[in-house]
């Protein structure tokens, strides 16, 4: 049987931090292979929020359908790791909607209102914790990552929630997955401050951004990941960029970033707390 050879387009040059608005799978498929040292992102979590542009990611009609779809970015995403670096991973769970096709208000977090909603997944029942972390987690490990760590995100001051039969959720997962067997990752930088060995559980406030009315990575959270991951000059991605607390960071740091971003609204917030000019911020179409 003959086979047809997929015409992948030139590599972008990378040769500083710089900002790219486009779709993730697409744009992270124009940057070079094995350049970047490290990875640090946060994917739209499934079916809770509709950020309103096509294209987005999270409302999926499936869980296998927005599972499929990160795999498939990330395969492209480990293409572009250099063989000895990782990708840190923090992705957030759910609950099964019942098949209601909205989220009812919440007085105590009213960001949590939706008009639209998947249905309830297969084989699950209404309120069941989704379990959406781990299957991901699973998914990338058959997918031929590395799954190194699970790292539990504990947020001391977690939004309050209007449930009684259940505990309040405080805690999200952050993932370590390296592309190789050995990889590069300094201990020393993110020791405790004890000395010892940094533990698996991360305490972390939230910490909101103004001007985003949407969920932002807390720095505190990004730091010891870069710390570990990186050395002063490599480059870091993230390609779900969103407010940019990836570039942020990695810019206090002496690290360089590109992020990817697809949302228009997001790329102006990141680009005025990064200070980016617009000779720094790419915007590709698909098929340039």
């Amino acid at each position: 049987m003959k086979q047809t050879k997929l015409f992948r387009p030139p590599a972008l040059p990378v040769d500083d931090s710089m900002i790219i608005e486009g779709d993730s799978l697409y744009a992270v498929g124009r940057l070079p292979s094995d350049f970047f040292q490290c990875v640090v992102t946060s994917p739209p979590y499934w079916g809770l929020r509709d950020y309103e542009i096509d294209g987005q990611i999270g409302l999926e009609p499936t869980l296998d359908q927005f599972l499929s779809h990160l795999v498939t970015i990330f395969s492209e995403v480990k293409r572009v790791l250099r063989d000895d670096g990782t990708l840190w991973l923090n992705i957030g769970d759910s609950y099964t909607s019942g098949n209601r096709g909205y989220r009812a208000p919440d007085k105590k977090n009213p960001a949590r209102t939706m008009s639209v909603r998947p249905d309830t997944p297969e084989g699950l029942k209404p309120k069941d914790l989704i379990g959406v972390p781990w299957r991901l987690a699973l998914e990338l490990q058959k997918n031929g990552w590395y799954l190194r760590s699970d790292i539990v995100w504990n947020k001391p001051n977690a939004m309050p929630e209007s449930v009684k039969d259940r505990p309040t959720r405080s805690h999200e997962y952050l993932f370590l997955f390296s592309k190789s067997e050995r990889y590069f990752y300094d201990h020393k930088a993110v020791r405790e401050e004890n000395g010892r060995n940094r533990r698996s559980v991360w305490n972390v406030h939230t910490q909101g951004f103004p001007g985003a009315h949407f969920a932002t990575f807390p720095p505190k959270l990004i730091e010891p990941c870069v710390l570990a991951a990186t050395k002063p000059g490599d480059f870091v991605l993230d390609p779900f960029f969103g407010s940019g607390t990836v570039g942020v960071v990695s810019n206090n740091l002496g690290r360089k970033y590109v992020g990817v971003e697809l949302n228009p609204e997001y790329i102006s917030i990141a680009s005025d707390r990064l200070r980016t000019g617009e000779n720094r911020i790419l915007r590709l179409a698909v098929g340039q």
